[in-house]
C-alpha cells in the first residue's frame, strides 16, 4: 500500500525529557508527545548521576502509546522508526541485554585510580606528543574503567558495554547493534575510520574494552531491525516496523538545521550548549579531541561545547529569579517571557560585567570554574541573567574562531536550536556577538526533524539528505547583526573575555 503522507515516528530521548513526534516528509510535526522525568538522575555521592534504566523504557513507552492514543489517524501512516538520543551514557548488559547495574550519565564527574600504568610503548609516544596528562586524565573519567576498577564482578558479568542508544535499540529490535554516529563518549572507538579501534592503536589503552564486550555497528540509515512483538505490546508501535540507525543528538540537530556545508555552524541551546558544523574530512575542534562522526557518511562534526550551557538558565531561574516565576504565574505567561524583557532592557555587554560559564570542568580545562568579572554598584539581576547568556556565546564563539583556523573555514551563518532559540532576544543577541546572521527553522525539534530525514532517505523517499534537507527544513526566522553592538562584543572578546581564563587560572588550582 502507498501512503499519500508517510510519517516517521520519531524518539528523542535527552536529559530532561523524552519526546515522541510524528514527522511528515515536508518536515512538519504533526503530532507530539513529551515526558519530563521526575528525577534527571540520582547521585549516591557528590558529582554522581545515574539513572534506572527502567526510568527511560517506561518514558519511551510512555510517550509512543501516549501518541498513538491522540494522533491514532496519522500513526496508521507510520513508515519506519528512528531514535535519538544524550551522547556518552553507558550500561553494561549481560548475554539477554538484561541491565547489570544502572545508567552512567554523561553529567557524571566520578574517577578511577588507574594504578596500572600506560603501556611504556604508549606512554613514550603520548609524552612526546604532550598528550601524557590528557590521557591520564581521561582513562581516570573513563566510566568503564571505573566499572572495571570498582565492580570487578559487574565487568566480569558483562556481555557488552553500550550507550542509551544502543540499549533503546536493543529493547525495540531484540538486537544489540548501534550507530557508529552515535559513538561519541569513553570506548576505544576511531572516528576518523568509524569502527572500533585496532588492538595496535596507540589509543586503544585509555579504555580497553575486549572487544567481544563491544556491540555490533551499522552505518547512519541502515535498518537497525524490526519491532519484535514484546516492544509492540509495551510501546504500541506496530510489530515489524524498521528501526533505522540514525545518530546522537547533536548530529541529528546539525542535519536537521541544514548544516551541511562548512560554511554554516549549527548552535544547540541545550543543557549542554554546542557549536558544530559539518566537513568532509577529519579535523580535531581542539588539540586531542576528536571530530564526531556525522550522520551522513564520510562526514564529520567538529564541535565545541560549553557542558553546563543552557542549564545555567535553569540554575539562574531557581536561585535568582523567583519574582518573576511568581510574576510570571499570576499572568498567565511562562518565566521566560519576563525574563526576555530583561534582556532587552540591558546594553550590550551588560555594562562592563563578563561571565565566564565553565562551571562543569572538561578534558580541556580540568581545572575550570565559573566567574563573575567587573561588578558595580551598578548592576542587578537583570544584567547578571543577561551576562550569562552572553557568556555562553562568548565561550562558543572562542570555539568557533578555534575551529574555523583549525579546519581553515569561514563560517558565515548560523542556524540555531534547542530550548534558548525559543527566545527572539537571545537569537537577536546570537547574531549580534558572532556578527553573522541567525537563522530558526520552523521547529526548535531540529534533533528529531534530523533524525526523522536519516529514515525518509532510506525508505527512498528522498535520494539523500541534501535532497531531505531542500524538502524538510524551512527557514522561519532571520536574525541580523547590529554592527555597533558587535563592535562591543568583539572589543569585550578579545580584550576581557579571552584573558579571564587565564588570569584566574592560578586561584582556580588553589580552590
Amino acid at each position: 500500500m502507498i501512503l499519500i503522507n508517510p510519517v516517521v515516528l520519531t524518539i528523542d530521548l535527552g536529559t530532561q525529557s523524552v519526546r515522541a513526534m510524528l514527522v511528515d516528509k515536508y518536515g512538519n510535526i504533526l503530532h507530539k508527545i513529551k515526558y519530563t522525568y521526575e528525577k534527571p538522575y540520582y547521585s549516591i555521592y557528590p558529582g554522581w548521576a545515574e539513572q534506572e534504566p527502567d526510568v527511560y523504557w517506561n518514558a519511551v513507552c510512555y510517550v509512543t502509546k501516549r501518541l498513538k492514543f491522540e494522533a491514532p489517524n496519522i500513526w496508521e501512516n507510520i513508515i519506519a522508526v528512528t531514535i535519538t538520543t544524550i551522547r556518552d551514557t553507558c550500561i553494561c548488559v549481560d548475554k539477554n541485554g538484561k541491565p547489570l547495574r544502572d545508567f552512567i550519565l554523561w553529567l557524571d564527574k566520578r574517577r578511577c585510580e588507574m594504578k596500572e600504568p600506560i603501556p611504556f610503548p604508549s606512554s613514550m609516544l603520548f609524552s612526546m606528543a604532550g598528550k601524557k596528562n590528557i590521557v591520564e586524565l581521561q582513562r581516570r573519567v573513563s566510566a568503564c574503567n571505573w566499572i572495571m576498577e570498582n565492580e570487578p564482578e559487574i565487568w566480569e558479568k558483562t556481555h557488552k558495554f553500550i550507550f542509551i542508544s544502543g540499549f533503546l535499540n536493543f529493547m525495540m529490535t531484540g538486537k544489540l547493534v548501534d550507530s557508529v554516529a552515535n559513538m561519541i563518549g569513553h570506548i576505544p572507538f576511531n572516528p576518523k575510520t568509524r569502527a572500533w579501534m585496532d588492538k595496535n592503536e596507540s589509543a586503544r589503552c585509555i579504555f580497553d574494552i575486549d572487544n567481544e564486550k563491544l556491540i555490533d555497528l551499522v552505518e547512519p540509515g541502515e535498518k537497525i531491525g524490526h519491532i519484535t512483538e514484546a516492544a509492540s505490546a509495551e510501546t504500541g508501535i506496530p510489530k515489524g516496523m524498521p528501526v533505522i540507525a540514525t545518530g546522537s543528538d547533536k548530529s541529528c540537530e546539525t542535519l536537521g538545521l541544514s548544516c551541511l556545508k562548512p560554511d554554516s555552524a549549527a548552535i544547540g541551546l541545550g543543557t549542554t550548549a554546542t557549536i558544530q558544523f559539518t566537513i568532509d574530512r577529519y579535523m580535531e575542534p581542539l588539540p586531542f579531541i576528536p571530530a564526531y562522526p556525522a550522520v551522513l557518511r564520510g562526514q564529520y562534526n567538529p564541535e565545541v561545547q560549553v557542558y553546563r550551557g543552557y542549564w545555567l538558565i535553569s540554575w539562574f531561574k531557581k536561585e535568582f529569579a523567583s519574582k518573576e516565576i511568581e510574576q510570571a504565574e499570576k499572568m498567565g505567561v511562562t518565566p521566560e517571557t519576563l525574563l526576555d524583557e530583561m534582556l532587552k532592557k540591558i546594553p550590550a555587554g551588560c555594562e562592563g560585567l563578563v561571565f565566564q560559564p565553565y562551571f562543569t570542568p572538561g578534558i580541556v580545562m580540568p581545572k575550570a570554574r565559573g566567574a563573575v568579572v567587573g561588578f558595580s554598584d551598578a548592576h542587578t539581576r537583570a544584567h547578571i541573567y543577561k551576562a550569562i547568556v552572553e557568556g555562553i556565546n562568548f565561550a562558543l564563539m572562542d570555539g568557533l574562531y578555534t575551529m574555523e583556523k583549525r579546519g581553515k573555514v569561514d563560517i558565515e551563518k548560523l542556524f540555531i536550536a534547542g530550548g534558548g532559540s525559543q527566545s527572539d532576544a537571545i537569537c537577536q543577541i546570537t547574531a549580534s556577538m558572532f556578527g553573522l546572521p541567525a537563522y530558526r527553522i520552523q521547529t526548535y525539534e531540529a534533533t528529531g526533524l534530523g533524525s526523522s530525514m536519516v529514515a525518509f532517505t532510506a525508505m527512498g523517499i528522498y535520494a539523500d539528505a541534501y535532497h531531505a534537507a531542500d524538502k524538510m527544513v524551512r527557514i522561519k526566522d532571520e536574525f541580523l547583526p547590529d554592527k555597533k553592538e558587535h563592535e562591543t562584543y568583539k572589543f569585550l572578546f578579545y580584550e576581557v573575555f579571552s584573558e579571564v581564563f587565564g588570569k584566574l587560572l592560578p586561584l582556580y588550582n588553589k580552590l
